[in-house]
């Protein structure tokens, strides 16, 4: 598509002026019907679910499905004020070596800002038309205790919610509370379903909602249980956050003046366990996976896609790469996360219809897409809540069979390095990214080159790696091989001892 010299601003009125090559809502967005609210409207949502929801609305014969955006965050403004300028359309384009192409999203039809009227957004939640409430609040708006998995009710926002449980800050607060409302008003309940990136992310939901909803009303808790349903679900799309060049490049090659596109790859992929207590919409329809069983999918999403971007973050950050396909350009660290997949190969499950090579080498192709300027920092940011969730367990089932786990070894020792150095080897400051930065700066550069002293965090590792005496040498080992010999040299080491052991 050649480049456009005026673009236009995104609204319900100015979609026929754009370009008959961007696709466009071709369904009726007035007569939709919003039983779907969701809660925490960001980059991926935009560019995963509710693009799902908008290829089933331009199937015949579908039931009209639409949704509502939801802000819980005083910095949802943003979204609402965007989202709000342009008749909630947005642009989602799809970026890769082959080509760019847009489309306009239609399937969201309102924004409400909770924090500026909570009474509305408690009144939506608990209106008849809600059959579902999806969620992508990340970790932190779960508030569970990373260290021991469990509910914590003494945070500040949930102390709020229970004293005032009709003007709620928090989405479980919100949840509750239009639950009871619902409840009382002799009204079916909705679905609850997570899309946050979490393992068994419906079952994390049930658990904290329950326990919230206990500390309110026993009566509303036992309702919950007994009545609302909790699926879990896999969703995989690489979603870069939103920057203010890709505004500029949205309206200077499509046309659009779109307040805040999502820009993303193609390749997208969403599996729900089909357990829904109020209908739903007929997502088979447009490739999405309704199964019995959500869990193998997540575990092989997390130890090869998710384990393979810790393998490459710290250590790319480290040798000073800006962008997650500059690492893939190179060699050496493309054979290492080719070998750093191959070597938790034997603890991925076996997965009915899914070949394991194929979705390997669609890894890397998709890590080497040059065109989304995926940032390493992304990749490295939270370090610390991903460690124990996407490496550790491999690491430890690795171990507990009899397999080497060298590779992801490494990986933690440059997450130790990481943090002791905060530099690249070139002595450029690392923007370091992390709820406990602060905390694990000053244990990691008290340590040096010893890794004992990190790996005492037991909040991060735990009590059974850390009784390996073998596994903490070989994080010793590694650490000091790093500070001493570098990067580039250490994985040529550990690549050439995995292939004289493959």
């Amino acid at each position: 598509m050649a480049r456009m010299k005026n673009a236009v601003k995104l609204n319900d009125a100015s979609l026929p002026l754009l370009d008959h090559e961007i696709q466009t809502p071709q369904f009726e967005r007035g007569v939709l019907r919003q039983h779907t609210v969701h809660i925490g409207v960001g980059g991926f949502h935009r560019a995963h679910q509710a693009v799902y929801l908008d290829d089933l609305l331009e199937q015949p014969d579908t039931e009209r499905w639409g949704e509502c955006g939801m802000g819980v965050l005083p910095t949802d403004d943003h979204m609402r004020d965007a989202l709000g300028s342009q008749n909630c359309l947005y642009t989602v384009v799809e970026r890769s070596a082959q080509g760019n192409s847009a489309r306009v999203i239609g399937s969201l039809i309102e924004y409400v800002y909770a924090p500026g009227n909570i009474e509305n957004a408690l009144e939506k939640l608990a209106a008849p038309d809600t059959r579902i409430v999806s969620l992508t609040i990340t970790e932190g708006g779960y508030f569970i205790d990373e260290a021991t998995g469990d509910f914590v009710q003494s945070h500040p926002a949930i102390q709020h919610d229970l004293l005032k449980p009709k003007q709620p800050t928090s989405s479980l607060g919100l949840l509750a509370e239009a639950l009871d409302r619902r409840r009382q008003r002799g009204l079916p309940p909705f679905t609850v379903m997570s899309c946050d990136n979490l393992q068994g992310n419906g079952h994390v939901i049930r658990k904290v909602l329950l326990a919230y909803a206990g500390l309110r009303n026993v009566e509303l808790q036992r309702w919950i249980a007994d009545n609302v349903s909790f699926p879990n679900s896999m969703v995989d799309r690489i979603t870069p956050a939103t920057k203010p060049p890709d505004l500029s490049f949205v309206a200077d090659t499509f046309g659009i003046e779109d307040a805040w596109p999502v820009v993303t790859e193609p390749f997208r992929q969403w599996v729900i366990e089909d357990n829904f207590c109020n209908g739903r919409p007929q997502w088979e329809r447009v490739g999405v996976q309704l199964v019995e069983d959500v869990a193998p999918y997540e575990i092989m999403k997390m130890r090869l896609l998710n384990g393979s971007h810790l393998a490459m973050a710290y250590l790319g950050a480290l040798s000073g790469f800006t962008y997650v396909h500059e690492i893939m350009d190179d060699w050496l660290f493309r054979g290492f996360i080719a070998s750093f997949m191959d070597e938790v190969t034997p603890i991925v499950p076996h997965i009915p219809g899914t070949s394991v090579p194929e979705y390997k080498q669609t890894l890397i192709q998709r890590f080497s897409n040059p065109t989304i300027n995926d940032q390493v920092t992304r990749i490295c940011s939270e370090g610390s809540a991903k460690m124990p969730k996407w490496l550790l367990p491999s690491i430890g089932e690795l171990l507990a069979q009899g397999d080497s786990a060298k590779l992801l070894t490494l990986v933690v020792a440059s997450w130790i390095l990481y943090f002791a150095r905060g530099t690249d080897e070139d002595g450029r400051p690392i923007e370091i990214v992390d709820a406990r930065a602060q905390e694990l700066i000053t244990i990691a550069r008290s340590g040096g080159n010893d890794a004992r002293a990190m790996l005492s965090v037991k909040t991060i590792f735990g009590e059974q790696l850390t009784t390996n005496q073998r596994w903490m040498e070989d994080v010793g080992d590694a650490l000091r091989t790093l500070a001493t010999m570098g990067v580039r040299s250490t994985l040529q080491r550990y690549l050439s001892r995995a292939q004289a052991l493959s």
